[in-house]
């Protein structure tokens, strides 16, 4: 419901009691010469019931939107200028105003309170659920050797290996964990420098090289050879990114299956992308895929070992640097990861 602005009630409570004094009047004058007087008098009378109806309408309101300030405003209302507040402006629609904007401010926050209390919520027991499976592998290998498994030959080095392979996923993931927490509070300063990122991607591609072999994968980088590309960024940073976005590609690619780099140029960036002709990512899974321990196949990806935190990493690195990075992919046939970075001057 509109509020009546306090002017427009002085105005009209003026404008009544001014044509009520003159209906009086004239019922009580009835000769010629007294219209002068009564308009007179209704003038005066108007203007003074105006004067006082503004200052008891101001004086009530005050003390009800004083009340109202100090309950939506989170520091201290000065009564002197709310006070010069009410008496310079139209205070209903001025409160009004305020009123609707605090209520939007709250409705947004609260909103984002949920948000980040349902991220939260998640967050907690997608790491829970993480550690677990490998704590509890440790704890089976070790019960095992404890039970008389240490003297069998047959069993105790591999369980001792099998328990080695699950400290280090745990400890992959606790970097990692911490990577992104330096990342999301700017702890982690990005260190600029001019660099070749045709040698970055091969060194990349030489380190991945035993792991692409092993999945049956071909890396192909036609550029291999080309001239210098120099780019302007954290070369340490954009080397996890690099081997991250080549290591989920070789996970997910198919075998006998193909994964493609290439640098393109673009006015002052250049355009990197991997791409693959591997299983590929449904439509419904690509708005989530930069997301915390999100995975597209979980069973697979736990098998496969890993954090699950690599994709969330390599776009916390490219949103570091001021740069986009984009996926497109269509199930069955393969995915493609696109980032930007700045061309050196």
């Amino acid at each position: 419901m509109k509020l009546i602005s306090s002017k427009k009630l002085t105005l009209s409570l003026s404008i009544l009691v001014t044509i009520l004094v003159m209906v009086i009047s004239c019922i009580s004058y009835v000769l010629p010469f007294h219209v002068i007087y009564i308009v007179l008098l209704g003038l005066i009378s108007g203007i003074l019931i105006h004067q006082i109806s503004k200052y008891l309408v101001n004086r009530f309101l005050y003390s009800k939107i004083r009340i109202l300030y100090k309950t939506i405003h989170d520091t201290q209302v000065i009564d002197k200028d709310l006070a010069e507040k009410v008496q310079t402006s139209d205070a209903l629609h001025a409160v009004e105003m305020d009123v609707l904007e605090w209520s939007e401010e709250r409705g947004s926050l609260i909103a984002q309170l949920k948000k980040q209390e349902k991220y939260r919520k998640e967050f907690i027991g997608n790491v829970s659920h993480e550690l677990k499976t490998p704590i509890f592998n440790i704890q089976g290998y070790i019960l095992t050797l404890l039970d008389g498994g240490l003297e069998d030959k047959t069993i105790n080095r591999m369980y001792l290996e099998r328990t080695e392979k699950s400290i280090n996923r745990m400890i992959t993931i606790v970097k990692d964990l911490e990577v992104i927490s330096k990342l999301e509070s700017g702890e982690l300063k990005l260190m600029y420098e001019r660099f070749n990122i045709i040698d970055l991607i091969n060194e990349v591609l030489e380190m991945q090289e035993m792991r692409a072999k092993k999945n049956n994968i071909k890396l192909i980088f036609p550029q291999e050879k080309e001239n210098s590309k120099f780019v302007y960024a954290d070369k340490k940073e954009i080397f996890q990114v690099l081997n991250n976005l080549l290591v989920n590609s070789i996970k997910y690619g198919r075998n006998k299956g193909t994964t493609h780099i290439e640098v393109m140029s673009m006015d002052k960036n250049y355009l990197l992308e991997i791409r693959d002709n591997g299983i590929g990512i449904e439509a419904d899974n690509l708005p989530r895929i930069f997301e915390r321990f999100f995975r597209v196949d979980k069973s697979r990806s736990r098998n496969m070992g890993g954090s699950g935190l690599g994709l969330a990493i390599v776009k916390h690195i490219v949103d570091a640097h001021n740069q986009n990075i984009n996926v497109s992919s269509t199930y069955g046939e393969g995915t493609s990861f696109t980032f930007t970075l700045e061309k050196a001057k």
